[in-house]
C-alpha cells in the first residue's frame, strides 16, 4: 500500500499527475504531463529532457527546483518523475511554445478554487474520516451526509433532497411528488451481491435526489456499499469517461454495459489511499466540461 498522497487533475482530457510533498507542504506536479498537455508531443519525455538541458545551460533556476518523485506510469511501474510546485510550473510553461498556454494557466491557477476543486479536496479527506467510516452503507441518510460533506457552503441545498423536477436532455428524473417513496424503495433494495448493488446504484441515479452533485456523491456511496458488502471498490481510473457516460445514459433501460464496466474495474485494494484518491479525481473528471451533465430544472408538477 502506497503512503504517497496522489492526485490526478485533467486539462483538456490530459492527465496531470500530482503528489503531495510533506517537506514543502505543497502539491508537486509532473512536468512531463504538462509538457504533453501543452505540446501534444509524441514523446513528451524526450521533449522535457531537451528543454531541461537547454534551460539548465541558460542558468534557469526553476529547473533546479524540480524534485524527483516515483509516480505510477502507464506501464504499471513507478518511475522517477520530475515534479514542480505550482509557482515553478507557471514559470516553466513560459518556456514552452504553445497556443494553449493561456488556457492552461487559467485552468491551473483557478481549478483548486472552484466548486469542484473545493469539494474534491473535501472528498480526499473522507479517506480517513471517522464520520465516513461510521456511515450506514446503502442508506439515503448516508448519501445525504456524503453530499453535505462535499458541498456544504458551496450549494445552499447541500445534503438536501431536491424540491424541483429536473431533466437531462429528454430524460426526466424521478418526479418530486414520488421522490420520498422512490428513495425509500431504493434504500430497501438488497445489496448482498454485485448485481444487486449495481441495480441499486442505477436506481439511485434515476432518482437523482439532489439538484446538483449527484454523480460525485453517488459514486462514493456506491464504493462504500461495495467495500462493506463485497470487500471490493471500483478503480475508476480503469473506466474511460466516454464509456462511463454512455453506459449510465443507457442504464435505465439496459444496465448490462455499466455492470460490465464496473465489474472489470473492481479491485480488492479497499484500503489503498491512491486508489481512493484517483477514484475521486476520475469521478470529478466524468462531470467536467460537459454541458449535458448539467441537469435543468423543470417546472414543478
Amino acid at each position: 500500500m502506497t503512503s504517497q498522497k496522489i492526485s490526478v487533475r485533467f486539462f483538456d482530457d490530459h492527465e496531470i499527475r500530482a503528489v503531495w510533498d510533506d517537506v514543502s507542504g505543497r502539491w508537486q506536479f509532473a512536468v512531463v504531463d504538462i509538457v504533453a498537455a501543452l505540446t501534444e508531443s509524441a514523446n513528451p519525455g524526450n521533449y522535457w529532457r531537451v528543454l531541461k538541458n537547454r534551460l539548465r545551460a541558460a542558468g534557469n533556476e526553476t529547473v533546479t527546483k524540480c524534485n524527483g518523485f516515483k509516480l505510477l506510469a502507464n506501464d504499471g511501474k513507478r518511475r522517477q518523475t520530475d515534479c514542480a510546485s505550482q509557482l515553478d510550473i507557471l514559470s516553466l510553461v513560459e518556456s514552452i511554445p504553445s497556443a494553449r498556454t493561456a488556457k492552461f494557466v487559467k485552468w491551473f491557477v483557478d481549478s483548486d478554487e472552484s466548486i469542484d476543486g473545493t469539494s474534491r479536496s473535501r472528498a480526499y479527506a473522507l479517506y480517513k474520516s471517522e464520520a465516513f467510516a461510521n456511515l450506514k452503507s446503502g442508506t439515503v441518510q448516508a448519501l445525504r451526509q456524503i453530499h453535505a460533506w462535499l458541498f456544504a457552503g458551496l450549494y445552499d441545498f447541500a445534503g438536501q433532497i431536491r424540491s424541483v423536477n429536473i431533466a437531462k436532455g429528454n430524460f426526466v428524473f424521478a418526479p418530486v411528488r414520488f421522490l420520498p417513496n422512490t428513495l425509500e424503495l431504493i434504500e430497501n433494495m438488497p445489496q448482498e451481491t454485485f448485481d444487486e448493488i449495481v441495480d441499486k446504484y442505477v436506481e439511485m441515479n434515476v432518482a437523482h435526489p439532489f439538484r446538483e452533485g449527484n454523480g460525485r456523491a453517488t459514486r462514493i456511496w456506491l464504493d462504500l456499499i461495495l467495500k462493506r458488502s463485497l470487500k471490493r471498490v471500483v478503480d475508476w481510473s480503469q473506466i474511460d469517461k466516454k464509456d462511463y457516460l454512455t453506459a449510465m445514459t443507457e442504464s435505465p433501460l439496459n444496465s448490462a454495459k455499466i455492470r460490465n464496466l464496473l465489474r472489470n474495474a473492481l479491485t480488492d485494494k479497499i484500503d489503498d489511499r491512491e486508489i481512493f484518491m484517483k477514484g475521486i479525481d476520475y469521478s470529478y473528471y466524468y462531470e467536467s466540461d460537459d454541458p449535458a451533465l448539467e441537469p435543468k430544472e423543470r417546472r414543478r408538477s
